[in-house]
C-alpha cells in the first residue's frame, strides 16, 4: 500500500494487486549506479499544470520504436525497446503522476495523452 499527500491536504491511499513499491537493494554495480537516479526521477512531484503537460508531451505513452516489417511477403514484429532503458519504469511512473495530477487535481481532460 503507498500513500500520497498532496499538497491539497488530500491523502490519497493506493492499493492495487500488482503495485509493487521500488526496490532499490537489487544486486550488481550498473543497478547501484543507477538507484540515485532511479529516486530522483521517483521522487518528482507533479505540483504545476504547465510542468505536467509537459511531463506528458516528452513521455510518450508506448514505446515509439515497435514495428511490424513486411518482408518478401513476412511479417517481422520488432518488439519495443523502451523495456532495455533502465529507468523505463520511473518514466512511466512519472507519467502516469502528471496524467493523475492533471485529471485528479485540476480536472482537466487527459484523453489526448493516452494512447
Amino acid at each position: 500500500m503507498e500513500t500520497i499527500n498532496h499538497t491539497h491536504n488530500h491523502t490519497h491511499t493506493h492499493t492495487h494487486p500488482n503495485y509493487h513499491p521500488p526496490n532499490y537493494k537489487k544486486r550488481g554495480i550498473f543497478n547501484n549506479l543507477l538507484n540515485p537516479l532511479r529516486r530522483v526521477v521517483d521522487g518528482v512531484q507533479v505540483k504545476h499544470n504547465r510542468i505536467a503537460h509537459l511531463i506528458c508531451q516528452i513521455i510518450p505513452c508506448c514505446c515509439p520504436f515497435e514495428r511490424q516489417i513486411k518482408l518478401f511477403g513476412r511479417s517481422f514484429d520488432i518488439p519495443a525497446l523502451c523495456k532495455l532503458n533502465p529507468l523505463y519504469n520511473e518514466f512511466v511512473g512519472l507519467r502516469f503522476r502528471a496524467l493523475s495530477y492533471l485529471a485528479d487535481e485540476c480536472g482537466e481532460d487527459v484523453t489526448k495523452y493516452i494512447c
